[in-house]
């Protein structure tokens, strides 16, 4: 299957533009290229209801001129010779940033790895079609529930170029294949709704529709007449797709920019231990197929596979070239791009397991919390102050009893870390990979 653009015209287009902005007066610069294409089909009821495609590719030029830099994005049919000499008119009337500049010559990429994000086969209409159907019909399957809020099959393709004044030229394509239901039991006040989806760059590598449909229905079913529960002090259990996000305000107090800011719940815990020892959490942006994976960051560094934290500590920041350089250190290269600039985020994140199983664990607790859904943004990553409302399920005597919900979880990020422990069942596929974990002494305000 072709693609929808031509990467490597976009890539020499992209060289023009350099070009020509270095021959308007820019002392550095840099272009990046974002080029997609995406199809979907959504169904309800056992009919289509909407489908959708787009295209883009837009271009993005950034010019330095001394310590003041600017930005202007286009599309590739503008003039090159005008877009350079605008936006080089533009650096030199911006303030001053000593921190701004490209990625040191030494650390880019010299060749661009295949990590195998590309699919060449793009499904047809009537392929998204079958398969979201029978998603939904897998879920309306499951004794209990009602009606479907419909289910959905998207495809995209992109393409990344990147090419700076400094030598740097590469680019990469990837695809996603995506497939979600979501189902109803219930109505009126007593209505539940839960999901199921996965994602894949191939689409040999998705669940199965069946799959996803069974386990959307059954999650909303097992919701069925939830209770409330005392305010008190218990241990919570937080199930896969709840710990990912709970994983992810490492990562993000860990951003280098928070902390250039000084507005980081851990600015203070580098080189410090923030988890119990024993515990890793890895940064790899090179895992085949992997959800976050990429060969070069958006400033042209490779990267480098590292441990965020190592045997319970803090080993360093996520940093781009710009907050590296305002900290006194070097990039690690998670420089992402976003429109005018770069910032630092992270690639594929891996929590390392446990050796109890969550069952050994819920036996141990006794009495706790298993969370399945959380409510609202109630983690304060500058203060690390930890609020959500949450549901679940109620752990008695080491086994799941009820459903619960209009809880609220609350504790401080720091404390909760301390406390943490993940369990043996590690779910890997996504971008960031992590088993259940167990977090004990955790307020609990219900009833």
């Amino acid at each position: 299957m072709a693609t929808a653009f031509d990467l490597p015209t976009l890539t020499d287009r992209a060289a023009a533009l350099v070009e020509a902005a270095r021959r308007a007066g820019a002392d550095a610069c840099d272009t990046v290229v974002s080029a997609s294409r995406s199809t979907g089909v959504q169904v309800r009821d056992g009919v289509v209801e909407d489908t959708e495609s787009a295209e883009n590719a837009a271009f993005t030029l950034r010019v330095f001129v001394g310590d003041r830099t600017a930005s202007i994005s286009a599309n590739q049919a503008d003039d090159i010779a005008g877009l350079a000499e605008r936006a080089v008119a533009m650096a030199r009337v911006s303030p001053e940033d000593r921190f701004a500049g490209l990625a040191p010559a030494d650390r880019l990429a010299t060749s661009v790895a295949d990590l195998d994000l590309f699919d060449e086969s793009e499904p047809s209409h009537e392929t998204m079609r079958a398969a979201a159907l029978a998603c939904e019909d897998a879920a309306l399957c499951v004794k209990g529930v009602a009606k479907s809020s419909g289910a959905s099959y998207g495809y995209g393709q992109g393409g990344s170029v990147l090419v700076t004044s400094h030598g740097f030229s590469g680019h990469y394509r990837s695809s996603r294949h995506s497939l979600s239901v979501s189902a109803v039991a219930g109505e009126g006040t007593g209505m539940q709704r839960d999901y199921d989806f996965d994602s894949k760059h191939h689409a040999e590598d998705l669940r199965s529709a069946e799959s996803i449909g069974r386990l959307a229905g059954e999650r909303t079913v097992e919701k069925m007449n939830p209770r409330q529960v005392p305010s008190q002090s218990v241990p919570i259990i937080l199930a896969p797709r709840i710990a990912r996000g709970f994983v992810g305000h490492i990562s993000g107090g860990a951003n280098g920019a928070m902390i250039a800011r000084g507005t980081s719940y851990l600015k203070e815990k580098r080189g410090a231990a923030i988890l119990p020892t024993g515990i890793s959490l890895r940064d790899d942006p090179f895992i085949k197929r992997g959800q976050a994976s990429r060969p070069f960051d958006g400033e042209g560094v490779a990267g480098e596979v590292y441990d965020l934290v190592a045997d319970g500590a803090l080993t360093q920041w996520v940093l781009d070239s710009a907050t590296a350089r305002e900290l006194g250190l070097e990039t690690n290269g998670r420089a992402g791009r976003s429109g005018s600039g770069t910032s630092p985020s992270s690639t594929n994140l891996r929590l390392s397991p446990g050796v109890r199983s969550p069952q050994q664990m819920m036996v141990a607790c006794g009495t706790g919390f298993y969370v399945t859904e959380l409510i609202g943004q109630g983690a304060n990553l500058v203060t690390g102050v930890y609020s959500r409302g949450a549901s679940g399920f109620w752990i008695e005597n080491g086994e799941i009893t009820f459903p619960v919900s209009e809880v609220t979880i609350a504790g401080n990020l720091i404390d909760m870390l301390a406390r943490l422990e993940p369990a043996s069942d590690l779910e890997t596929g996504f971008s960031t990979e992590c088993p259940t974990l167990l977090i004990e002494g955790m307020t609990i305000a219900g009833q």
